[in-house]
């Protein structure tokens, strides 16, 4: 019984991970294609600028950091905001609650 309860719990994180690989995706799927359509936008809309002028770059630039974030939060890089760190935080307040209560004791 304990078996199945842990071969659904594993299921339930993987496929939450799969889902949250997905998200990533179709987040950097959608920076691509709006992107290419908004540096066509601005080159259509203003042919003779230089290339440096475009208002388009801090659109991609802004939009790149909240990319490479999510990224990083997906698969795990960063590490504060892996559920691993976030157990092993709440395990050591446990463990240092625990000790100050049995030091007042």
């Amino acid at each position: 019984m304990e078996n199945n309860f842990q071969n659904e719990e594993r299921y339930h994180k993987a496929r939450k991970k799969v889902e949250e690989i997905k998200g990533f995706h179709g987040h950097l799927l959608a920076f691509i294609v709006i992107n290419a359509g908004l540096f066509l936008f601005n080159i259509i809309t203003f042919p003779n600028q230089l290339w440096f002028d475009y208002w388009f770059y801090w659109q991609v630039l802004i939009w790149a950091i909240g990319v490479v974030i999510h990224g990083l939060k997906v698969f795990n890089y960063i590490p504060f905001f892996n559920k691993n760190w976030e157990e092993q935080k709440i395990k050591q307040f446990m463990a240092k609650d625990e000790l100050s209560k049995t030091t007042w004791e």
